[in-house]
Protein backbone atom coordinates (compact mmCIF):
# COMPACT_ATOMS: atom_id res chain seq x y z
CA UNK A 1 0.00 0.00 0.00
CA UNK A 2 1.01 3.62 -0.87
CA UNK A 3 2.70 5.72 2.02
CA UNK A 4 0.64 8.18 3.42
CA UNK A 5 0.38 10.67 5.81
CA UNK A 6 -1.73 11.00 9.28
CA UNK A 7 -2.49 12.96 12.05
CA UNK A 8 -2.54 12.86 16.12
CA UNK A 9 -3.28 16.04 17.47
CA UNK A 10 -1.88 16.13 21.68
CA UNK A 11 -2.47 18.16 24.45
CA UNK A 12 -0.21 19.07 27.04
CA UNK A 13 1.94 22.23 27.98
CA UNK A 14 5.17 23.83 27.18
CA UNK A 15 7.67 25.39 29.59
CA UNK A 16 10.84 27.59 29.03
CA UNK A 17 12.51 30.68 30.52
CA UNK A 18 10.23 30.22 33.50
CA UNK A 19 6.91 30.33 32.14
CA UNK A 20 4.53 27.24 31.21
CA UNK A 21 1.64 27.82 28.43
CA UNK A 22 -1.28 25.30 27.49
CA UNK A 23 -0.43 23.58 23.85
CA UNK A 24 -1.81 21.76 21.05
CA UNK A 25 0.84 19.55 18.77
CA UNK A 26 0.50 17.88 15.82
CA UNK A 27 2.14 14.77 15.85
CA UNK A 28 2.83 13.18 11.92
CA UNK A 29 2.54 9.57 10.88
CA UNK A 30 4.26 8.67 7.60
CA UNK A 31 4.46 5.57 6.62
CA UNK A 32 1.65 2.77 5.20
CA UNK A 33 0.21 -0.09 6.88
CA UNK A 34 3.26 -2.28 7.75
CA UNK A 35 5.45 0.43 9.60
CA UNK A 36 5.87 4.16 10.29
CA UNK A 37 8.08 7.37 10.98
CA UNK A 38 6.62 9.69 14.28
CA UNK A 39 7.61 13.09 13.79
CA UNK A 40 7.56 14.80 17.34
CA UNK A 41 5.64 12.46 19.84
CA UNK A 42 4.05 15.14 21.90
CA UNK A 43 2.32 14.70 25.36
CA UNK A 44 -0.03 11.64 24.87
CA UNK A 45 2.13 8.19 24.14
CA UNK A 46 -0.53 6.40 24.24
CA UNK A 47 -2.54 8.23 21.73
CA UNK A 48 0.11 8.11 19.30
CA UNK A 49 0.57 4.36 20.29
CA UNK A 50 -3.02 3.70 19.12
CA UNK A 51 -2.63 5.38 15.33
CA UNK A 52 0.63 3.34 15.47
CA UNK A 53 -1.26 -0.05 15.96
CA UNK A 54 0.89 -3.25 15.13
CA UNK A 55 3.41 -1.14 12.78
CA UNK A 56 6.93 -1.34 12.85
CA UNK A 57 7.98 2.14 14.04
CA UNK A 58 11.36 2.69 12.39
CA UNK A 59 12.08 6.19 14.12
CA UNK A 60 11.00 8.93 16.23
CA UNK A 61 11.81 11.88 15.04
CA UNK A 62 12.19 14.99 16.71
CA UNK A 63 12.41 18.27 15.08
CA UNK A 64 13.79 20.11 18.14
CA UNK A 65 14.31 19.65 21.22
CA UNK A 66 11.63 21.65 23.12
CA UNK A 67 10.01 19.74 25.76
CA UNK A 68 6.31 19.56 23.87
CA UNK A 69 7.90 18.37 20.99
CA UNK A 70 9.86 15.43 23.04
CA UNK A 71 7.76 14.57 25.97
CA UNK A 72 6.37 11.48 25.47
CA UNK A 73 9.14 10.68 22.97
CA UNK A 74 11.02 8.35 26.02
CA UNK A 75 8.01 6.88 26.43
CA UNK A 76 7.11 6.01 23.05
CA UNK A 77 10.82 4.71 22.20
CA UNK A 78 9.84 2.13 24.81
CA UNK A 79 6.80 0.86 23.83
CA UNK A 80 7.91 0.27 20.11
CA UNK A 81 11.52 -0.55 20.50
CA UNK A 82 12.43 2.55 17.76
CA UNK A 83 15.66 4.92 18.20
CA UNK A 84 14.64 8.41 19.18
CA UNK A 85 16.81 11.10 16.29
CA UNK A 86 17.28 14.67 17.42
CA UNK A 87 20.19 16.99 16.17
CA UNK A 88 22.90 17.23 18.47
CA UNK A 89 22.63 21.48 18.75
CA UNK A 90 19.15 20.67 20.50
CA UNK A 91 20.65 18.56 22.92
CA UNK A 92 21.01 21.72 25.75
CA UNK A 93 17.02 21.22 25.48
CA UNK A 94 16.49 17.59 25.47
CA UNK A 95 18.53 18.00 28.46
CA UNK A 96 15.99 20.26 30.54
CA UNK A 97 13.21 18.03 29.80
CA UNK A 98 14.76 13.99 30.07
CA UNK A 99 18.01 14.27 32.18
CA UNK A 100 18.12 10.22 32.14
CA UNK A 101 17.50 9.35 28.94
CA UNK A 102 19.57 10.42 25.85
CA UNK A 103 18.50 10.48 22.14
CA UNK A 104 19.85 7.65 20.19
CA UNK A 105 21.26 8.89 17.25
CA UNK A 106 21.99 12.29 15.72
CA UNK A 107 20.25 13.74 13.07
CA UNK A 108 22.12 16.00 9.82
CA UNK A 109 21.79 18.43 7.39
CA UNK A 110 20.78 16.11 4.37
CA UNK A 111 20.25 12.75 5.92
CA UNK A 112 17.65 10.57 3.93
CA UNK A 113 15.24 8.28 6.23
CA UNK A 114 13.62 5.63 4.07
CA UNK A 115 10.10 4.32 5.51
CA UNK A 116 7.70 2.97 3.43
CA UNK A 117 9.40 3.07 0.13
CA UNK A 118 9.32 6.90 0.39
CA UNK A 119 12.33 8.92 1.16
CA UNK A 120 12.56 11.75 3.73
CA UNK A 121 15.85 14.13 3.37
CA UNK A 122 16.36 16.06 6.96
CA UNK A 123 16.97 19.99 6.23
CA UNK A 124 18.59 22.02 8.96
CA UNK A 125 16.61 25.11 9.50
CA UNK A 126 18.16 26.49 12.72
CA UNK A 127 16.01 29.96 14.16
CA UNK A 128 13.53 28.61 16.77
CA UNK A 129 16.01 26.93 17.94
CA UNK A 130 19.61 25.73 17.37
CA UNK A 131 19.02 22.17 16.07
CA UNK A 132 15.52 22.78 14.53
CA UNK A 133 15.12 20.42 11.46
CA UNK A 134 12.18 20.54 8.66
CA UNK A 135 11.79 17.19 6.85
CA UNK A 136 11.01 16.88 2.79
CA UNK A 137 9.34 13.99 1.23
CA UNK A 138 9.39 15.26 -2.37
CA UNK A 139 7.60 11.79 -3.20
CA UNK A 140 4.48 12.87 -1.17
CA UNK A 141 4.80 16.50 -2.14
CA UNK A 142 5.30 17.71 1.28
CA UNK A 143 7.69 19.14 4.18
CA UNK A 144 7.18 18.55 7.85
CA UNK A 145 7.90 22.29 9.38
CA UNK A 146 8.03 21.67 13.06
CA UNK A 147 8.05 25.23 13.98
CA UNK A 148 10.11 26.76 11.86
CA UNK A 149 7.18 27.36 9.66
CA UNK A 150 3.83 27.81 10.09
CA UNK A 151 0.28 28.85 8.42
CA UNK A 152 1.27 32.70 8.39
CA UNK A 153 4.75 32.97 9.62
CA UNK A 154 7.95 31.83 10.89
CA UNK A 155 7.98 30.11 14.21
CA UNK A 156 8.59 32.15 17.29
CA UNK A 157 11.64 33.51 18.35
CA UNK A 158 11.32 35.13 21.31
CA UNK A 159 12.55 32.57 23.76
CA UNK A 160 16.04 31.35 24.48
CA UNK A 161 18.10 29.31 22.06
CA UNK A 162 16.44 31.16 19.14
CA UNK A 163 16.63 34.26 16.87
CA UNK A 164 14.85 35.80 14.32
CA UNK A 165 17.63 36.62 11.38
CA UNK A 166 18.69 32.98 11.61
CA UNK A 167 14.71 31.48 10.93
CA UNK A 168 14.24 33.72 8.65
CA UNK A 169 17.62 32.48 6.89
CA UNK A 170 16.33 29.02 7.48
CA UNK A 171 12.69 29.52 5.89
CA UNK A 172 13.77 31.71 2.93
CA UNK A 173 17.37 29.77 1.84
CA UNK A 174 15.78 26.07 2.82
CA UNK A 175 12.28 25.75 2.35
CA UNK A 176 10.96 28.46 -0.24
CA UNK A 177 13.01 26.58 -2.72
CA UNK A 178 10.62 23.99 -2.59
CA UNK A 179 8.09 23.68 -5.09
CA UNK A 180 5.31 26.19 -4.53
CA UNK A 181 2.72 23.20 -3.92
CA UNK A 182 4.53 21.84 -1.66
CA UNK A 183 2.22 21.27 1.30
CA UNK A 184 3.66 22.02 4.76
CA UNK A 185 2.55 20.00 7.97
CA UNK A 186 3.41 21.93 10.88
CA UNK A 187 4.01 21.29 14.61
CA UNK A 188 0.98 23.31 16.03
CA UNK A 189 -1.98 24.40 13.89
CA UNK A 190 -3.48 24.15 10.61
CA UNK A 191 -1.32 23.00 7.03
CA UNK A 192 -0.07 25.92 4.72
CA UNK A 193 1.69 25.22 1.80
CA UNK A 194 5.39 26.54 0.02
CA UNK A 195 3.59 28.74 -2.45
CA UNK A 196 0.86 30.54 0.26
CA UNK A 197 3.31 31.47 2.24
CA UNK A 198 6.59 32.43 0.13
CA UNK A 199 4.81 36.28 -0.73
CA UNK A 200 5.17 37.38 2.93
CA UNK A 201 8.69 37.18 3.33
CA UNK A 202 9.14 40.52 3.23
CA UNK A 203 5.99 41.01 5.69
CA UNK A 204 7.76 38.96 8.41
CA UNK A 205 10.96 40.35 8.10
CA UNK A 206 9.38 44.32 8.51
CA UNK A 207 7.51 43.33 11.19
CA UNK A 208 10.52 41.41 12.69
CA UNK A 209 8.50 37.79 14.09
Amino acid sequence: MAARVEKVVTSGTFSLDGGTWDVDNNVWLVGDDSEVLVIDAAHDADAIAAAIGDRKVVAILSTHGHDDHIDAAPELAARTGAPILLHPADAPLWGMKHQDRRPDADLTDGQVIAVADVEGTVLHTPGHSPGAVCVSFPALGVVFSGDTLFNGGPGATGRSFSDFPTIIESISSRLLSLPDDTVVHTGHGDDTSIGAEAPHLDDWVVRGH
